[in-house]
Order: structure tokens, then C-alpha cells, then sequence
């Protein structure tokens, strides 16, 4: 055992001593000659190894290059999200300084806190009675109700959601035709977001579509803030009343920035300052559609006069005594203002002045 270990030691420094003298004579050999040797051993002994490592560089770069493509499309896809996510805030943000102004005063603007695996229809805001918020205060959005104040802190509150199990409002369709009180859905999955207005009239029948407000009735939501939207009538085993289906103003993923109503804000009321918003939305794009109707009425307007001055200038360059060619005089043309005023008389005068036949009315 002993000298088989012993041999190995012998062989291992003898082939470390042919090597060193190789090495030796291979950097004292001539330039060329060193090519040329290097060249054979590559093209015989080396030629699987020299193979073997153009193989593993060419995948060592294909992988660098696919590493590269998923980075540069994760960047992208993140600037594009990053991009969509700043238009919606910016959205939401332009929407929440129009309710501003709307109001002029009377809220306070808060930002709505990470939740931390608490009750998920219950939202913390970053004001507090340092600011003045007080319990059973109303939340609203540019969109509509959020919910009520039920907790305050020094510098934060809890705020309770329309989805909550405690959440209530009296509520009216937007032509005062219903009212009845708007409560969560009490369902599973993305139902569980869902309202139900209960108690409404059996003779008030909603449409789809029909927008809820707060009616006003009771001291915590003034009248005419958005509640949601009518979605269908539900089935249920009261006959004297109709139960309806509602879908919120404000959807879960559009939370964002909030707006606490005041008490003094709330008692002087609100009604008309979301109406009158889509209002002004809508006016504004007939405005900019009736804009556009009118510019192209202006432009013929403006060509009809261009060519009747041009009209009027060619009748007036010829007198009425001018020769045209074998002595025939031109006749006098009449201008197209006379003969639009003659047009104009007789489509003035009316039927009524006409004198009728004998014998017929």
C-alpha cells in the first residue's frame, strides 16, 4: 500500500518535470514554430476539447442573450404599468379637484392607508381629530359614497365601507321617484361588493341603470351624494315591496385619494355637486361637437359671400351701354344681392295673406 502511493508520488513529479521542460522548450522555440506546434495539437489531440468549448460558449451567450430579452421586456412591461397607473391617478386626482372646487370648503382630504390583513371592508385614513374628523362623518370620492367615519385617532381613522355588514343610507332614485335604504349584498366572491336597496314601493318600478342618491333623511349622509347604479330587480318574498340590486359608485381597484365631509358641509348639504359635474361633462362635449358644426357652417357662410362679392365685381367691371364684339350691346346682369332680395320678398309673404276662393276655408 505504501509503495503503490509512493509510485504515484514519483509519477506525479516526473510529469510535473516533463511538463516544466516542455514548457521550457516550447518559450525558448521559435516564434513559429510554437504556432505551429500549438495549431497540430488543436487540430489532433485538443480538437474534442476546442469543440467542447465553442459549444459551451455558444450556449454560455445564448443564455446571456435570453437573460437580457426577459429583462428588457420585464422593464418594459413595468414602465408600461407604472405608465397606466400614473394616467389613473393623475385621472383620479383631476376628478377629486373638480369635486374640490365644487364644494369650495367644508371637507378634509385624506389618503387612504395599506391595509395590514384586517377586515377587508374596512379602510384607515391618514386624518384624524387633529384635523377636526369626528365619527359618523361621510367619506365621499369624485364617484360617489364611499362610507362613514367609525373611529378617530389623533392622526388617523377607520373608516367603514359601503360592503361593510353595518353599513347603511336612506336613499332616492335620482328623480325622487323611490326611495328605500341601500345595505350590502351580504354575498361571496366579487358579489359581496354588490348593494340592495330594500323597502321600495311596490308602485316605484327602477330601471337598469337608474342612479341612487342619498336621500338626506337622518344626520350622517347629506342628500344627493352617488350611492350606485340600478343593475335589476332581485326576487324576494315581500309583496308590498320591490328589493333592487345596485352596483356602487365607487369600485374597489378606483379607491384612491378621499374627501371627509364636515359637519357644517354636511348640514348645509350637497345636493347637486355630482349632478351638476356630469353635467358640465356632458355640456362640454356638446359644446365641442356644436363648436365643430358651427365652424363648418361659418366656412360656407364665408365662401357664399366670397363668390357673391366676386359676382357683384364682374357685373360692375362691364357698364350697361358696353359692346361685346359686332357692335351688340350687353345686356345689364342683375346682381345676386337684388335677386336674393326679391327671393327673400317672396318667400315672405305668407299664405295667410293669399285672398282665398269663395266657399273654401
Amino acid at each position: 500500500m505504501a509503495r503503490n502511493v509512493r509510485g504515484e508520488g514519483r509519477l506525479d513529479t516526473g510529469l510535473v518535470l516533463v511538463c516544466a521542460t516542455l514548457a521550457i522548450l516550447a518559450w525558448l522555440s521559435p516564434r513559429r514554430s510554437r504556432e505551429e506546434i500549438a495549431s497540430a495539437l488543436r487540430g489532433t489531440v485538443l480538437a474534442p476539447l476546442v469543440r467542447l468549448e465553442a459549444r459551451a460558449a455558444g450556449v454560455r451567450a445564448a443564455v446571456v442573450a435570453r437573460n437580457d430579452l426577459l429583462t428588457t421586456r420585464g422593464r418594459a412591461v413595468a414602465d408600461t404599468l407604472s405608465l397606466r397607473a400614473i394616467s389613473d391617478e393623475n385621472a383620479t386626482l383631476r376628478k377629486l379637484l373638480g369635486l374640490s372646487a365644487r364644494l369650495q370648503e367644508g371637507f378634509v382630504p385624506a389618503e387612504v392607508l395599506p391595509s395590514h390583513g384586517g377586515d377587508e371592508f374596512t379602510i384607515s385614513l391618514t386624518a384624524g381629530s387633529q384635523v377636526g374628523v369626528q365619527p359618523f362623518l361621510p367619506v365621499v370620492t369624485a364617484d360617489g359614497l364611499v362610507g362613514m367615519v367609525e373611529t378617530v385617532d389623533r392622526t388617523t381613522s377607520t373608516v367603514i365601507m359601503w360592503a361593510h355588514p353595518d353599513f347603511r343610507v336612506s336613499a332616492m332614485s335620482i328623480d325622487q321617484d323611490a326611495f328605500g335604504i341601500v345595505q350590502p349584498y351580504l354575498a361571496t366572491g366579487a358579489e359581496r361588493w354588490l348593494l340592495e336597496m330594500r323597502g321600495v314601493p311596490f308602485r316605484a318600478k327602477l330601471d337598469s341603470g337608474t342612479l341612487i342618491v342619498s336621500s338626506g333623511l337622518g344626520s350622517t349622509y347629506p342628500r344627493g351624494i352617488p350611492v350606485g347604479t340600478v343593475i335589476g330587480e332581485l326576487n324576494t318574498p315581500e309583496k308590498w315591496a320591490r328589493t333592487y340590486l345596485v352596483k356602487p359608485a365607487v369600485l374597489p381597484e378606483n379607491l384612491g385619494p378621499v374627501l371627509v365631509l364636515m359637519p357644517g358641509r354636511a348640514q348645509r348639504g350637497v345636493n347637486g355637486v355630482w349632478t351638476s359635474g356630469a353635467a358640465a361633462d356632458s355640456a362640454a362635449r356638446a359644446a365641442a361637437a356644436a363648436g365643430d358644426s358651427v365652424g363648418r357652417s361659418a366656412a360656407l357662410d364665408e365662401l357664399a359671400a366670397r363668390r357673391a362679392a366676386l359676382d357683384s365685381l364682374r357685373s360692375d367691371s362691364l357698364a350697361p351701354g358696353d359692346t361685346i364684339g359686332n357692335g351688340m350691346r350687353r345686356r345689364p346682369l342683375l346682381r345676386p344681392d337684388s335677386s336674393r332680395r326679391d327671393s327673400v320678398r317672396r318667400d315672405s309673404v305668407r299664405r295667410d295673406s293669399v285672398p282665398r276662393p269663395a266657399g273654401r276655408r
